[in-house]
């Protein structure tokens, strides 16, 4: 369980409009801390046209890296904390560059 990796996280139970179910989520968490159980990721959800114009969003094209089967969108106003427990499956990985794009949409919430 690295940074950049994909998972299928059980998001439930949820309050409000906090993202639900079970869906792949990345890793954002640096490799080297992270000794408690934990990790922090942001949901993947399906991608909306009007998505490009939000800053937080980071759009993801599938390829054999991520396995994703249709274009996805990373949620980076999402961003939480939750145990190990919760990964059910390890889906793929991404490259660098949407790391950045994480790092940067993040910068943006954080302003």
């Amino acid at each position: 369980m690295k940074q950049g990796d994909i998972y299928l996280i059980n998001l439930d139970p949820t309050i409000g409009s906090e993202m639900k179910k079970t869906r792949p989520c990345i890793i954002l968490n640096s490799n080297s801390i992270g000794k408690l159980p934990l990790k922090i990721i942001a949901p993947i959800t399906d991608f909306k046209t009007h998505y490009e114009s939000v800053p937080w969003m980071v759009t993801l094209k599938p390829n054999t890296d991520n396995n994703l089967k249709k274009i996805s969108s990373i949620d980076l106003f999402q961003v939480r904390s939750l145990s190990q427990k919760r990964l059910v499956k390890k889906v793929g990985t991404v490259k660098q560059d949407i790391l950045d794009a994480c790092k940067n949409a993040l910068n943006i919430v954080f302003e």
